[in-house]
């Protein structure tokens, strides 16, 4: 079961204000109302003092919670990552921090957003919200901006009728059966992963790419990107369910862009790669 931490925060914020709130207005005063001597006086002053559990429990977190709230949706969000689609720059069990202003301040649950003009650029690490099930969060790399044609043909991709420029990497012991590549999108590098032997299947592409066959047997396409959409893939190009098999990313599902790992699973747990902690996502 997904659980959608923006809403609990949210429902958690409004409860507790709500309680405080009531508490400052009526509840307080009613407890301290209609003393006739000293010691009545003294007596409602001490069962004033002494809240009610529900009472004490919202003043002590409201706070809290709030501030939580205003930073997770306006500021700075951490992801865990939960699969290797975006290997080798992120591994699984990655801790990143996602910049949640870098396309636009957004309502949390909502997703209204509030102001900002700032829109993704080709080679961004982006979070987002899966569009088959919004509450479960995806991250991968912008590839096409609205309007872009994409092409991808012997698993390099085609921008606009210009291919993206790769550099083959020496052979990477750490991940036996692929290889691994230097990509060029614009003004970003960054490093790629595809299967050294062997094509990716047609089965599973999104219909709207209409895939085909080339002559020598690999998977190729072609595709425009629409309007307040975006084309998403993983940097584990042979391993990621992205954009190729359910569709374009809607502009208002956008969470953030993920630029800092401040952690890592097996670091916590002792079995290396701390070495990864503190460095920047390009």
């Amino acid at each position: 079961m997904n659980i959608d931490f923006a809403a609990v925060l949210v429902v958690l914020t409004l409860v507790t204000g709500a309680i405080w709130l009531l508490d400052i207005l009526m509840l307080a005063p009613r407890r301290a109302r209609g003393p006739s001597t000293l010691r009545e006086a003294g007596e409602a002053r001490a069962v004033a003092a002494k809240l009610p559990w529900y009472v004490d429990l919202s003043k002590s977190f409201f706070p809290v919670i709030l501030a939580v709230l205003v930073l997770r949706s306006f500021i700075v969000e951490p992801f865990r990552i939960p699969s290797e689609s975006m290997l080798p720059t992120l591994l699984k069990g990655d801790f990143i921090l996602v910049s949640k202003f870098a396309y636009g301040l957004r309502l949390p649950v909502l997703n209204t957003k509030l102001f900002g003009n700032g829109q993704p650029e080709r080679g961004d690490v982006v979070v987002f919200r899966y569009p088959r099930e919004p509450a479960v969060a995806y991250i991968k790399r912008v590839i096409g901006l609205p309007g872009d044609r994409l092409a991808y043909r012997n698993k390099q991709l085609f921008i606009n009728g210009q291919p993206a420029p790769l550099t083959l990497l020496p052979d990477n012991p750490a991940e036996p059966g692929y290889q691994q590549f230097d990509e060029q999108l614009g003004e970003a590098n960054h490093y790629i992963q595809v299967l050294a032997d062997g094509r990716w299947s047609l089965i599973g592409l999104w219909p709207g790419l209409q895939p085909r066959r080339e002559p020598d047997g690999a998977v190729a396409w072609e595709y425009q990107v629409p309007e307040k959409h975006y084309f998403v893939m993983g940097d584990n190009r042979d391993n990621s369910s992205d954009s190729r098999v359910w569709g374009p990313l809607p502009e208002e599902n956008l969470i953030g862009r993920a630029f800092f790992i401040w952690m890592n699973l097996d670091c916590i747990t002792f079995n290396g790669r701390c070495s990864r902690i503190g460095n920047h996502i390009e």
